[in-house]
């Protein structure tokens, strides 16, 4: 049935192509003879479309031979004419507009894919620049103002210590000792002269000869320094084993001009006591004990009066150097 229906189809259109051939020539003979005016009515040159439909309207209008049946034919050619060119052209535009798009897509993709703007990284030069000397200054102040702050600090405490004295301190007084020798000694035998005294025994382990070899060293350098003569003195704190003898061969050990003192428990705890030196026996066994007590040097002036005191975490130079400053500063203020 369907190819029944494509060869009438077929058999129409040749039909339709032989009376189209005919129908040209006709026109062409009508139109080389005629004027054009009568059916453009008035129009010298038709319109360009209206050309293309020329035969058409001739065979309609003018020649009025098969009206009827000629009118369906041409209608349908028309329909075939005009159809089949707009439709490509619709094709073709659909096909343009498509490739148009394609284009344009392409083209704005490529424009995204090579004309997108790179994002700038979160830090740029001129930020990182900034950050950095924004540090640098801070640093810069934070140290200017800890030096500024160390200088205040370092100002008043030195006006604290240069500031004028209001007393001296209750150390020191009268005391009746034996010698390492064995010759009564009190505090007029120091007069007249600068004297270092250190509170110990000796049977102490440590922190004794370690204090008294530091005493030892300091008066040597006080002596090349400044030509100051100090004298240095060990008063022991453990009467009952430090004998005349014992001391005597303590005091050998570490310096010639080191002078030792011993008595009897009485007299050793009322000079202790004028010194405010505390001592205690710990770990008592018999015979063998320990004593514990403070680890402290006294600056004494010729008059036997309480100038400085010099604990254990000075070391020789810094005992050497104190000592010569305060006898200078000493001498000063008595000119």
């Amino acid at each position: 049935m369907t190819t029944t229906a494509i060869s009438r189809n077929s058999s129409q259109l040749r039909n339709l192509c032989r009376f189209f051939v005919s129908s040209s020539n006709s026109f062409n003979t009508w139109r080389s003879t005629s004027n054009p005016s009568r059916i453009f009515h008035g129009v010298s040159d038709p319109p360009r479309h209206v050309q293309t439909l020329l035969p058409f309207s001739h065979l309609e209008v003018g020649l009025g031979q098969s009206e009827v049946g000629f009118s369906c034919y041409s209608s349908r050619i028309r329909m075939l004419c005009t159809t089949t060119p707009s439709a490509n052209q619709s094709n073709s535009g659909s096909s343009e507009g498509n490739s148009g798009k394609s284009e344009s897509s392409d083209g704005s993709q490529k424009t995204s894919e090579q004309g997108k703007p790179i994002r700038g990284s979160p830090v740029s030069w001129m930020s990182f620049l900034l950050l950095l000397c924004t540090g640098a200054g801070l640093v810069y102040y934070y140290d200017r103002e800890k030096k500024r702050h160390i200088e205040g600090i370092n100002s008043a405490s030195n006006a604290v210590k240069q500031g004028p004295s209001v007393g001296k301190a209750a150390i020191g007084g009268p005391f009746n000792l034996i010698d390492h020798n064995g010759k009564p000694v009190t505090e007029k035998d120091f007069l007249g002269q600068w004297t270092m005294i250190y509170f110990g025994f000796t049977h102490c382990p440590d922190i004794c000869p370690d204090e008294l070899q530091k005493l030892a060293e300091a008066i040597d350098k006080i002596k090349e320094k400044s030509g100051l003569k100090v004298v240095p003195v060990f008063i022991s704190v453990d009467p009952e084993r430090d004998t005349v003898e014992q001391v005597c061969e303590y005091v050998k050990e570490f310096h010639p001009n080191l002078i030792g003192l011993t008595g009897n428990p009485e007299e050793i705890k009322k000079t202790a006591r004028a010194y405010r030196v505390y001592y205690m026996k710990t770990e008592e066994e018999g015979s063998d004990y320990l004593v514990d007590h403070s680890i402290v040097m006294y600056l004494m002036d010729p008059n036997m009066e309480f100038v400085k005191f010099f604990g254990k975490n000075n070391d020789v130079d810094s005992l050497t150097d104190g000592v010569i400053k305060e006898i200078k500063q000493y001498k000063k203020v008595k000119a």
